[in-house]
């Protein structure tokens, strides 16, 4: 019994080793590297894009929360202008009801 546990236990990690090493030949040749340098470049793009999102959805809670517009202050903005993200602006009104 204890001679046939030792042999499959041999012969498993033998196939292993033969798999593993198979594998980390093939990935030495050109086929194999251009596949990881496409991988990481996939993986680069998608970590920044994820980042940008982060940053733009920070930025509009921050803007939401002190009441910010796009561009700066409210009151830095002129009356003219409209926007289509954030807050109302708020006209204001001189002492005869004219805008």
């Amino acid at each position: 019994m204890r001679r046939g546990f030792w042999f499959a236990a041999g012969a498993g990690a033998g196939a292993y080793a033969v798999v593993r090493a198979r594998r980390m030949a093939e990935v030495f040749t050109a086929d194999g590297l251009s596949d990881r340098w496409h991988a990481l470049t996939v993986g680069a793009r998608m970590f920044r894009d994820e980042v940008a999102q982060g940053q733009a959805e920070a930025e509009y809670d921050l803007r939401e929360r002190f009441g910010l517009v796009p561009h700066g202050l409210p009151e830095l903005v002129g009356s003219s202008s409209t926007t289509t993200t954030g807050p109302p602006l708020e006209r204001h009104h001189d002492e005869e009801g004219q805008s």
